[in-house]
């Protein structure tokens, strides 16, 4: 990622076609040492490619993967429709609970400036 990252900044900076010099300037710039075998492999599947279009390729991919976030709220969702007023009561319970927890781990046996 890092020489990805170097040469996507080589590009930025106006260089069309970074070479394997010009990425390893700008990662010992920042004190990492480039392995040139990495290097090599990175710049040869990116030759004679638009890095653009690449980008735009792997979003539209990545676009397409199911998000797990949206799978989880739908449960969450079904749950106070069918059970009334319970789960208010419950988050009563429960943000009572937290309360007395966070009270009882305020200080962790000591104080900051004992």
């Amino acid at each position: 990622m890092k020489y990805l990252a170097a040469f996507l900044l080589a590009q930025l900076a106006g260089n069309d076609a970074p070479s394997s010099k010009d990425v390893t300037k700008i990662l010992s710039a920042v004190g990492i040492e480039a392995d040139d075998d990495q290097l090599d492999n990175l710049l040869s599947k990116l030759a004679g490619k638009d890095v653009n279009e690449l980008i735009s390729e792997g979003a539209s991919k990545l676009a397409a993967l199911p998000a797990g976030g949206a799978v989880a709220a739908a449960p969450a969702a079904a749950a106070p429709a069918a059970g009334g007023a319970a789960p208010a009561a419950e988050k009563k319970e429960e943000k009572k609970k937290e309360e007395v927890k966070e009270e009882s781990d305020d200080d962790m046996g000591f104080g900051l400036f004992d």
